[in-house]
């Protein structure tokens, strides 16, 4: 599937941005460890709420380290990793597309999207919301800096501050037109077939 230019030219998600962000380990934001105790939360939840995870979509995918955590609970489930990067695609294998346009073939179970979004301008980004309101019919995890984050929370002399930052309530909105959020990023489509109690969402 062939990608537009979705990303501003000056964001070159090259070898050089890897190893910074993803490898080495005096700079990286994330690894394998924190990948690992996320899935663990997320695989559990969506147990509990008895939603079968038998396919999963990782938009901006980058080094991959979502699919070993994936296929370590779930060693049936089809994983498709769909990256912008084409250093990373030539790397590793993905496909190439953006989380503004990607239209997937067939439904997910769970759609995965982390620290993406903060890199398009308000256009693109409005325009990656629809995308994946639009293709999650189940759940979501969604993973964004937000000017709050960059404020109060985040790690800044790892994190890349050279992006798109928008308040937490600009995604809030967009947010609860479609989905309940469940807490620790994880969204599930209100039409989704899983019961909520009401403490256990925020609507």
């Amino acid at each position: 599937m062939a990608a537009r230019a979705a990303v501003p030219r000056r964001f070159d998600f090259n070898e050089a941005y890897y190893r910074k962000y993803y490898q080495d380990p005096r700079t990286r934001v994330g690894d394998r460890t924190t990948c690992r105790a996320l899935a663990n939360f997320i695989f559990a939840y969506l147990k509990y709420l008895q939603v079968p995870v038998r396919s999963v979509l990782d938009l901006g995918c980058g080094m991959g380290l979502w699919r070993e955590e994936v296929l370590r609970r779930r060693p049936s489930a089809r994983y498709v990793g769909v990256e912008y990067s084409a250093h990373a695609c030539r790397k590793y294998g993905w496909q190439r597309g953006s989380v503004i346009d990607y239209q997937p073939a067939e439904d997910f179970d769970l759609v995965l999207c982390h620290d993406v979004i903060q890199y398009l301008d308000d256009d693109q980004a409005e325009a990656a919301m629809r995308n994946l309101t639009g293709i999650t019919k189940t759940a979501l995890h969604l993973e964004v800096l937000t000017t709050e984050d960059w404020e109060n929370n985040c790690d800044r002399e790892k994190t890349d501050g050279t992006v798109f930052l928008r308040s937490a309530d600009w995604y809030r909105k967009r947010l609860k037109r479609h989905f309940l959020a469940c807490g620790g990023g994880l969204f599930l489509a209100r039409t989704a077939p899983a019961v909520l109690y009401e403490l256990e969402c925020l609507r």
